[in-house]
């Protein structure tokens, strides 16, 4: 399985497929087939077959995690600037209201630390890092209730499409009703 920037795994869970390796390789020592350390390990077979071919090669070790594919975009000092640079807000680098968005985020690494990054391998690197989406505890105090509820009421049924008719129709566009 691989994963966007560098990683994206806890150390609990990493110790822990670690921990998965190292069980199949001691009953490859006791000469269990594959199958069997599969379903025992609730792993695919086909990963341990990797495994065993790997530890045929180079023992023990070379059935160990080598550790992530690549290294992180942004290294631990670099998201302890970008985290400064949040906590400043959205107004202090240019934009009209206090929402930070993916699409901003993206725009501020770009311009601070000249980087490119998609929106999704942004959410997540934040999320490792603890951040989370934020979403509002109440409603706006401007808010109307009677006017929305009178909203709900009278405009959105002339709004919202009519449900379909119960009797047989057509699934032609150009034949309406050619059964």
């Amino acid at each position: 399985m691989r994963y966007p920037q560098g990683g994206g795994l806890t150390a609990e869970r990493q110790a822990f497929r670690e921990r998965v390796r190292m069980e199949a390789v001691a009953m490859f020592a006791v000469g269990r087939g594959s199958g069997e350390i599969a379903k025992e390990l609730r792993v695919s077979v086909r990963s341990v077959q990797r495994w065993r071919q790997a530890w045929s090669a180079a023992g023990q070790d070379g059935v160990r995690s080598r550790g992530p594919a690549s290294r992180p975009k942004l290294s631990d000092a670099l998201f302890a600037v970008l985290e400064e640079e949040l906590a400043q807000g959205p107004v202090a680098h240019g934009w009209p209201d206090q929402r930070w968005t993916l699409a901003r985020i993206k725009t501020l690494i770009g311009r601070r630390f000249h980087k490119s990054m998609t929106l999704s391998g942004i959410s997540q690197m934040l999320r490792r890092h603890g951040w989370s989406h934020q979403v509002p505890a109440r409603r706006a105090v401007e808010r109307d209730e009677a006017a929305v509820a009178g909203w709900v009421k009278d405009v959105w049924p002339y709004v919202e499409t009519p449900r379909r008719r119960s009797e047989p129709g057509s699934s032609s566009k150009t034949k309406p009703d050619s059964r």
